[in-house]
C-alpha cells in the first residue's frame, strides 16, 4: 500500500483515511491509553480426577513411566531422552508459532496448521454450565491445599513434595470486551503457568506456552466478539515425575489484559544501558521497539522522560531524551534509539555499604501531537566489572557474593505468588548478611525481581535445569529441541532492565556435561542467544561434573562451580564409591585455565538439618556425611542442629568458609539452599521438604543461620550457643556447646562457671566445648572482640510449657484480599522462654476481617494439611499466616488455643492503601 498521507488520493479514500486516522488516534485518555488490567479475579476451575478420564486436546505425546527412583541422588547424571513416535492429533504444532517472535531466523519460523482444535468441546463454549466448578483468585497453586500423600509408592513421591501437583485443569473466565475497544490490539499476558498452558477464546486455539516458569503473552485481537460475551478457557497439564522439586500446578502468577492502540511499544519493548558511569555523570541509552499494527505507514514521534523513585513513586523528573521522529510501515517493527547524560546520578548498589536507588523512565509515543501510547521502563544506574582475581565489582567496590539459592515456592503457600510472602523471605535473609540470589532453576515471577532491585539484592537469573537429556521422565528436556531459543530469549527480554541482575545463566548442572564437544555447542549456541539479547552481562552455566580441561566451559564468562569449590566426597568414607562424582577441590585448576573469568560457587555446602533437633554423639569433624548415628535418624526423619553434617556430595559451611578463605580470587557463594523448599527431602524421601535450608519451611532460623550471620555481618555484634539447655535424660553425660559469634573470642559458663575462654584459629568458624557436662541451669557466652567486649547471650533451662505468645512481623496490613501477616507462635514457660522441646497442639481462630490461609511449623515431616487452622508446634514454634479480605478494613483478632496452656490473642488492623 502506498504512503497514506500523499495529497494524491483520491477523495473517497482520503475521507476514509482520515476516519481511521481519527478513529487511531484519539485522545489516549478516551480509548487509546495502554491499559494493564489485572484479570485475576471471577475464575471457575475443575481439574481432572485422573488423566486417563482428561479430555484429548493434548500438546503432545509423553514418554510412559513404568519405574521412577524418586530419591535418586540429586547429583545423578542425567541420561539420553526417549524416542518418540509424533502424533497426529497433538496440538503441538497449533501452539509453536507462539514461539516465533523469539526465533530469529525467520526460515525456523512454525507455520499454524488450519482450523482450531477443540472448538466444538463444551466447557469452551460461553453457555457451558461451570457453576460446579470452583472459584478461585489468582495466582491459584492448585495442588497446595493437598492433602499429602504418605508411604511407599505414592502417585507423587517426596522428590516433588507428595502433594497433587500433576494432573489435568481447566480454567475459565469471561474477559470484559467493550465497543470502544474495537480498534484496540488486546493482548493476555500470562506470568506463569504450570504447565503446558494452551488458551482458548470463544472457541478459536489462540496459542500456549509449555514451559511453566517463562511468561508469555497472546494476541486476542482476532478472535474477539466486540458485540457480546467473551469466553476465556486455558487448559494446563502438570505431568507427574517433571521436576526435582516441588512445581505447584496452575495458574500460580499474575494474569493480565494488556490494551493497546494499534500503534505500540511492542512486548518487552524497551532496552536502558547504563555506561560511562561515575558519581559526576552517567550515560544512558534507551532503545525502543515500536509495532505498527494499524495497516496503514505511519510517522509517529517518541519522547522519554527521566524521573527518580522514591519509596515506589514518581519523584522528579532527571532528563528528557531527544524527541525522535520516526516512520514506521504497516506491519513492521521500528527500532528507536536514543541516549542521554544524567548529571550526579543516585547509583544502584547492593546493601548495606550501597543504596539501591532506582529511575523511571516513561516513554510517549505520540501522532500527530496526540499520545497513542505510554510505557513505563524501570531501571538503575550502576556499573558492573567482573576481576577474575577479586570478583564482581560494583560502583567500584568489591562485593563478595554472600548469596543463597532460592526456589519458586513460598513454603506454606506453595507457588502461588505472593508480595508479601516474598518480601517476608527477602528480610529475613537481609538480616542474615544476604545480598545475592540465584533464582534456581528458572525464570522467578516477575514482582520477585522489583523486590530485589528495591532491597538491593545482586541476582543470577536462570532459565534452565536440563536440555536434550533428561533428569526426570517428563521434564524439560521433552521440548528444549523446540523451545530452547524461545524461553532463552523470552527470559532475557522480560528482565533485562533489572539493575539487581549482574549474570545470566543458561544452565543447571545439566547432562551435557557429560558429552564432551556436543554438549560444550549446546552450551555456545545458548550463550550466543542471551548475548545476542543483551550484550551487557556475562553468562554461565552451573557445573558438578564438568572440569577445567573440557569443552564445556569454554563457552561461558563466568565459571560457575556448583561443590567443586571445596571437592566432592573427598571424606574417607566414599573410598569405595565408583558411581558417584568425586572431585578434588577446583578453585585452583580452573582459576589456572582460566586466568581471565571470574570464578563463583553457584551452589555451596548443601548441608543438612532439622531445627532444634540435637542427636548425639556429635561429630568431631568439621564436616560430616549424613548416616544413622552420624547425625542422622531415619526412625524419626530428621537431621541434627549441630549443623556439622551435609549430603554426600555436600560440606558443611565451615568447610566451605575455609575453602572460599583459601581461594581469595573466588567471587563468593551461592549457598544450597536460603530456605528449606518443598520437595527433594534428602536424606528422607518420606518427609514432604527438604532439608537444605538455613531457614525452615516456616521461615523460621535453625542454628547455621547464625553461623553465617557471624560471617555475613562481622560488624554486627552477636553471639548465639547451641544446643537448647532443656536435656533431663542427660544429666552427667557429655553434651557438647558450641558457640556462633562475629567476635574473635569467647568466655562460656556454665551456672556462673567459666568453662575457659577459646578464640578463633585460622580457617576454624565456630568455637567447640565438646566436653561439656550436661547440667540444668544456664549457658552463657561472652564474646570478645580485639581483647574488647562484643556481645554475649545465655541460654536456660526452661519449665514446662505454660502459655501462647505471639509475634506478628506485620500488625498492619492493606485490605486487598493479597496482603499477609505471619505470626510466630512460641509456647513459653511462666518465665517467658520458649521451651524448646514443646510440641502442644495449636488451635486458631481470626475474627474480623481476615481469613486463615496457612499454618505450618517447619517440620519436615509433617504431613498435616496446610490450610488447617490446627497445628502442632516443632520445638516450641509455630505458624499462622493471615489474609486480609478485599474492600474490608478494621480490626482482626486472631485467637491461639492449646490445652493446658493460657490462651492468647493478638490483633492486626486491615487498612486502605493508599493510592
Amino acid at each position: 500500500m502506498k504512503n497514506r498521507y500523499k495529497p494524491n488520493r483520491k477523495p473517497l479514500v482520503l475521507l476514509f483515511l482520515i476516519g481511521f486516522l481519527f478513529m487511531s488516534c484519539k485522545d489516549s485518555t478516551e480509548s487509546f491509553n495502554r491499559e494493564r488490567i489485572s484479570i485475576n479475579e471471577g475464575w471457575k476451575f475443575m481439574k481432572y480426577d485422573s488423566p486417563e478420564i482428561a479430555d484429548s486436546l493434548f500438546y503432545d505425546l509423553r514418554p510412559e513411566v513404568l519405574t521412577v527412583n524418586d530419591s535418586k541422588a540429586a547429583d545423578t547424571p542425567a541420561t539420553e531422552a526417549e524416542k518418540l513416535q509424533a502424533s497426529k492429533k497433538a496440538l503441538k504444532p497449533y501452539i509453536l508459532p507462539t514461539a516465533n517472535a523469539f526465533i530469529k531466523d525467520p526460515s525456523k519460523h512454525h507455520t499454524r496448521p488450519e482450523g482450531h482444535p477443540g472448538t466444538d468441546f463444551p466447557l469452551l463454549q460461553s453457555n457451558f454450565d461451570d457453576n460446579g466448578w470452583e472459584n478461585v483468585t489468582l495466582p491459584h497453586d492448585w495442588a497446595i491445599a493437598g492433602p499429602f500423600q504418605e508411604g511407599p509408592n505414592t502417585e507423587v513421591g517426596g522428590g516433588m513434595g507428595r502433594l497433587p501437583s500433576n494432573g489435568i485443569a481447566w480454567y475459565r473466565r469471561q474477559i470484559d470486551i467493550y465497543k470502544t475497544d474495537k480498534d484496540k490490539i488486546i493482548y493476555l499476558d500470562i506470568d506463569g503457568a504450570m504447565s503446558y498452558a494452551m488458551v482458548w477464546l470463544n472457541g478459536h486455539l489462540v496459542g500456549g506456552w509449555p514451559y511453566g516458569y517463562n511468561s508469555f503473552r497472546l494476541d486476542l485481537t482476532p478472535h474477539i466478539n466486540f458485540e457480546g460475551i467473551n469466553q476465556l478457557a486455558i487448559r494446563l497439564d502438570n505431568p507427574n515425575h517433571s521436576a526435582r522439586w516441588y512445581p505447584g500446578g496452575g495458574l500460580y502468577r499474575n494474569v493480565w489484559l494488556t490494551k493497546t492502540s494499534k500503534v505500540h511499544v511492542a512486548h518487552w519493548g524497551t532496552t536502558v544501558t547504563t555506561s560511562k558511569v561515575s558519581k559526576a555523570s552517567a550515560r544512558i541509552g534507551l532503545k525502543v521497539q515500536v509495532e505498527n499494527r494499524s495497516g496503514f505507514d505511519t510517522e509517529i514521534e517518541t519522547i522519554t522522560k527521566i524521573y527518580t523513585i522514591n519509596h515506589g513513586t514518581v519523584g522528579k523528573q532527571m532528563a528528557v531524551m531527544e524527541k525522535v521522529t520516526t516512520k514506521i510501515q504497516a506491519g513492521n517493527t521500528a527500532t528507536i534509539n536514543t541516549t542521554t547524560t544524567l548529571e550526579n546520578p543516585k547509583l544502584w548498589g547492593p546493601l548495606p555499604t550501597q543504596t539501591p536507588h532506582l529511575y523511571r523512565a516513561i516513554t510517549h509515543i505520540s501522532h500527530n501531537g496526540v499520545d497513542i501510547d505510554t510505557y513505563t521502563t524501570d531501571f538503575g544506574i550502576r556499573d558492573i566489572k567482573f576481576d577474575p582475581n577479586q570478583g564482581i565489582m560494583v560502583n567500584n567496590e568489591l562485593i563478595k557474593l554472600q548469596g543463597v539459592n532460592e526456589h519458586h515456592d513460598l513454603g506454606a503457600l506453595g507457588a502461588a505468588f505472593n508480595v508479601s510472602a516474598a518480601a517476608r523471605k527477602l528480610r529475613i535473609l537481609k538480616d542474615m548478611g544476604v545480598n545475592a540470589i540465584r533464582m534456581a532453576h528458572n525464570p522467578p515471577a516477575p514482582e520477585l525481581l522489583e523486590l530485589t532491585d528495591k532491597m538491593g539484592f545482586l541476582v543470577i537469573d536462570e532459565v534452565f535445569d536440563s536440555w536434550k537429556r533428561k533428569k526426570t521422565p517428563h521434564d524439560f528436556h521433552l521440548i528444549f529441541p523446540d523451545w530452547y531459543e524461545a524461553d532463552a530469549r523470552a527470559m532475557v527480554r522480560r528482565d533485562k532492565n533489572h539493575p539487581s541482575i549482574v549474570i545470566w545463566s543458561y544452565g543447571n548442572e545439566v547432562g551435557e556435561q557429560y558429552t564432551d564437544v556436543e554438549g560444550a555447542t549446546i552450551g555456545k549456541t545458548l550463550s550466543a542467544i542471551i548475548k545476542d539479547e543483551d550484550p551487557t552481562r556475562p553468562t554461565t552455566s552451573a557445573m558438578n561434573w564438568a572440569k577445567s580441561d573440557m569443552p564445556f566451559a569454554s563457552a561461558m564468562h563466568v565459571i560457575s562451580l556448583n561443590y567443586q569449590g571445596e571437592g566432592i566426597r573427598q571424606d574417607p568414607i566414599f573410598d569405595t564409591v565408583t558411581d558417584r562424582i568425586k572431585t578434588k577441590p577446583q578453585y585452583g585448576p580452573f582459576h589456572e585455565k582460566f586466568p581471565n573469568k571470574v570464578i563463583l560457587s553457584s551452589e555451596t555446602a548443601s548441608a543438612a538439618s532439622s531445627r532444634g533437633v540435637y542427636l548425639f554423639p556429635v561429630s568431631d569433624m568439621t564436616s560430616s556425611p549424613i548416616r544413622d548415628g552420624m547425625g542422622g535418624d531415619s526412625n524419626i526423619k530428621q537431621v541434627s542442629a549441630y549443623e556439622l553434617y551435609a549430603v554426600d556430595f555436600g560440606s558443611s559451611a565451615d568447610k566451605v568458609f575455609a575453602s572460599l578463605d583459601k581461594h581469595p580470587y573466588s567471587a563468593g557463594e551461592f549457598v544450597w539452599t536460603g530456605f528449606d523448599y518443598l520437595g527433594e527431602p534428602t536424606p528422607y524421601y518420606e518427609s514432604r521438604n527438604s532439608y537444605n535450608g538455613i531457614i525452615d519451611l516456616a521461615g523460621f532460623p535453625k542454628d547455621r543461620y547464625y553461623l553465617y550471620q557471624s560471617r555475613w555481618r562481622p560488624d554486627l555484634p552477636m553471639v548465639h550457643i547451641l544446643p537448647h539447655w532443656n536435656w533431663p535424660d542427660r544429666i552427667g553425660k557429655t553434651t557438647p556447646v558450641h558457640v556462633f559469634t562475629s567476635g574473635d573470642e569467647v568466655e562460656l559458663f556454665l551456672n556462673g562457671i567459666s568453662l575457659g575462654r577459646k578464640k578463633k584459629e585460622a580457617f576454624t568458624y565456630r568455637l567447640r566445648w565438646d566436653d561439656v557436662i550436661y547440667q540444668p541451669g544456664e549457658l552463657k557466652a561472652v564474646a570478645y572482640k580485639k581483647g574488647s567486649f562484643w556481645s554475649q547471650t545465655t541460654v536456660k533451662t526452661t519449665g514446662e510449657p505454660a502459655q501462647i505468645a505471639a509475634l506478628a512481623d506485620r500488625n498492619e496490613i492493606y485490605a486487598d484480599g493479597k496482603d499477609l501477616s505471619f505470626i510466630t507462635i512460641q509456647l513459653t514457660d511462666t518465665d517467658g522462654l520458649i521451651v524448646p522441646t514443646a510440641d502442644n497442639t495449636i488451635v486458631f481462630e481470626v475474627e474480623g476481617p481476615g481469613e486463615i490461609i496457612a499454618t505450618d511449623n517447619g517440620d519436615p515431616t509433617d504431613m498435616t494439611e496446610f490450610p488447617s487452622t490446627q497445628r502442632k508446634a516443632f520445638n516450641g514454634l509455630a505458624l499462622v499466616v493471615v489474609r486480609s479480605i478485599a474492600g474490608k478494613t478494621g480490626k482482626i483478632t486472631v485467637t491461639m488455643e492449646s490445652d493446658g496452656l493460657k490462651a492468647s490473642q493478638i490483633e492486626l488492623t486491615a487498612i486502605q492503601k493508599k493510592p
